[in-house]
């Protein structure tokens, strides 16, 4: 299948489209800033709340008039603009698919190289996020707004989390002989991953000061752990760095050791001041920089689970220094692991964490509607994923059977080659929705090739259904519709037969905003959707029940900017608590209770909406693998910025051979 690399087959006909979108972004920037200005966010209402009441209504005074006028006469032009437009969309191709040209941080075939599906297996990352990027006078009834400056915001946070390397620390005690590991969202510092031994400081630091120098790549080879190392990392998990704490019963050290590339390195050098601190500082308005806010950029001081770094250094220093910031990491880690396995009975890591997951592999975005934000998003991401679709969406009456005024929102972000890509509207959106092209991208990916040149993919689908509440009736047809499409992309794209099978299908995952929860009276029929039997959710037990750590993912829009959840840590600390989770979570209704956050019962059922999904399926996939949920996260990272919370989820492809 080819890839659209460009919104229209030819130059004449992008030309054309550019000069008549020309014509209509006047009046339609007139309208957004005319509208917007009546339409203010809490955090602007207390900004003005120590200036006098008059200065803000003269503000209106004088500029609705301006506005008003200049809207007028931009109204022929965009009548002129609009009907050469609107033809056009016939033509319009339903995605733009972005490679990274600057090769020198392009490494998606360096990564294919890297799974032969040799090993014991390899793990994958996926992310999903509603990010609420609409024109900014809609987005300002979700209580967010500044829409160019929140997405270069997000995108930078994602991929400065992203982009950083995974550490594990292994603590041996003889009074404790299990293994405690960092989360895959703590960072280590790489050294050019060389072989030589050389000497390193440990320190603390936050989660945005390291930005790598090639934040854009993963180093590939470089980077890569010792296969034959204590702890058997899995095959192609590279930026790893794996810290060994051996101690005696007084809790002292006796040799710390650290494992970076292929090389071991002895804790001896002085603990330096971290030189890769100078962050840009965040200008977006929304969003109030604190300190310990571990998720913006300028951040100066060390978050709850503030984070190792390896680095080089020359001269010597008092070992007892070394142990005791050790002993302090030691103890963070060993919280973290309680945290994260309060339930006992899970499989698998679960955490509410400030950051994004280090060695993010695919991303998935929705509410990505306003073209000039997807663009300063795209740029941002570009730093770390090599493959990106954007635009993705119909305009115009072409495609669907109500006329479309913005695209589908949806957007994906990979480290490895995509393969083939699909989209499909939904026909029966209503409402509001109706004017959003909303449906589901599908996607193809190679993520690997076996030594007998068999192709290792896994597919990807992401996808936002109708939003408004109670049409339940909509949004099963929708679910409907996307199980049809999920199997003939499967089959339209599969080059393999039972006999002779040319490609290993690694993984199937499912992402999205399906706007309805698990709780929920009212959602009971999506709740027993038949593509629960096909997808599994991690997160829940089964209709009706979420298992007891999942938490809500929709925010409540009028606590944003409040202090307490202002900061990525903040809110962090918020929801990890029952009772503050019911202060700033939107909670699931019922018709006993009322959807109104003021007066909520404790006795309301969940930990709130939880409303963005990660699915996986175990159907379809090569016979002898075997996939498990590694771990799950709730993400705070984007605080201030949407009034969702990402989710994360690792996947573990097993493939049930030694290591070699």
């Amino acid at each position: 299948m080819v890839l659209y690399t460009s919104p229209f087959p030819n130059s004449f006909l992008s030309v054309l489209h550019s000069f008549s979108w020309g014509l209509i972004f006047p009046c339609y920037w007139l309208a957004d800033r005319l509208v917007g200005s009546f339409v203010p966010t809490t955090y602007e209402k207390r900004q003005r709340a120590d200036d006098p009441c008059y200065f803000h209504a003269l503000c209106i005074i004088i500029t609705t008039p301006i506005y008003l006028a200049l809207l007028v006469a931009s109204l022929p032009f965009a009548l002129l603009g609009f009907l050469l437009w609107s033809p056009l969309q016939s033509a319009r191709r339903p995605y733009i698919y972005s490679r990274l040209k600057d090769k020198n941080h392009a490494n998606g075939a360096t990564l294919l190289t890297e799974w032969k599906a040799a090993g014991s297996g390899k793990s994958f990352c996926f992310g999903s996020a509603n990010v609420c990027l609409l024109p900014d006078s809609l987005a300002r009834f979700n209580n967010v707004f500044n829409t160019q400056a929140r997405a270069k915001e997000i995108g930078r946070r994602i991929r400065n989390g992203a982009s950083r390397p995974q550490i594990k620390i292994y603590i041996d005690s003889p009074t404790n002989t299990s293994i405690s590991a960092a989360s895959f969202s703590s960072l280590v510092s790489p050294q050019g991953g060389d072989n030589r031994t050389v000497n390193a400081g440990i320190k603390r630091t936050t989660s945005m000061e390291y930005k790598g120098e090639n934040c854009g790549s993963n180093n590939g080879e470089e980077n890569r752990e010792d296969k034959g190392g204590s702890g058997e990392p899995h095959e192609g998990e590279e930026n790893t760095c794996i810290v060994r704490i051996n101690g005696e019963e007084n809790g002292h050290m006796s040799d710390t050791e650290t494992d970076t590339g292929n090389g071991q390195a002895r804790a001896s050098g002085p603990a330096e001041p971290s030189l890769e601190g100078d962050a840009e500082i965040s200008k977006t308005p929304n969003h109030k920089q604190k300190e310990g806010d571990s998720g913006s950029l300028d951040s100066c001081s060390a978050s709850r689970e503030s984070l190792v770094k390896v680095r080089v250094g020359d001269g010597t220093v008092d070992q007892s220094t070394v142990n005791n910031k050790l002993l302090y990491k030691a103890s963070i880690m060993k919280k973290t692991s309680v945290r994260k396995k309060k339930h006992t009975d899970e499989t698998f890591d679960h955490e509410i964490s400030a950051f994004f997951p280090a060695n993010l592999d695919f991303l998935c975005l929705q509410e990505v509607f306003d073209k000039r934000a997807a663009e300063k998003l795209k740029e941002q991401l570009h730093h770390y994923f090599e493959y990106i679709v954007y635009d993705v969406g119909v305009y115009s009456c072409h495609g669907c059977c109500s006329f479309k005024f913005v695209n589908s929102g949806l957007l994906f972000a990979s480290r490895y080659p995509v393969m083939d890509a699909a989209y499909h509207c939904y026909p029966n959106g209503r409402g509001m929705d109706s004017l959003a092209s909303k449906g589901a991208l599908f996607l193809k990916v190679q993520v690997g090739s076996t030594p007998q040149d068999q192709r290792i993919v896994g597919y990807i689908s992401c996808t936002h259904l109708q939003a408004i509440a109670g049409d339940t009736t909509v949004r099963c047809e929708q679910l409907d519709m996307l199980q049809d499409w999920l199997s003939e992309f499967r089959k339209s794209t599969s080059s393999s037969s039972t006999a002779n099978p040319e490609e290993l299908v690694a993984f199937d995952v499912l992402c999205g905003d399906l706007n309805f929860d698990n709780c929920s009276s009212e959602d009971k029929l999506e709740q027993q959707h038949s593509l629960f039997t096909h997808y599994k959710d991690p997160c829940r037990v089964g209709p009706g029940e979420d298992k007891p750590w999942a938490i809500g993912t929709l925010l409540d829009p009028e606590g944003l900017y409040d202090e307490e959840v202002c900061t990525p840590d903040n809110l962090q600390k918020v929801l990890e608590s029952d009772e503050g989770r019911k202060g700033y979570l939107v909670y699931p209704t019922s018709k006993n209770h009322s959807s109104s956050q003021k007066g909520r019962k404790a006795s309301l059922k969940g930990n709130g909406r939880r409303i963005d999904y990660m699915l996986y399926t175990e159907e379809g996939l090569y016979l002898e693998w075997k996939v498990e949920v590694e771990e799950f996260s709730f993400i705070t990272q984007l605080a201030g910025l949407t009034d969702h919370l990402p989710v994360a989820m690792r996947l573990m492809v097993s493939t049930g051979e030694d290591d070699p």
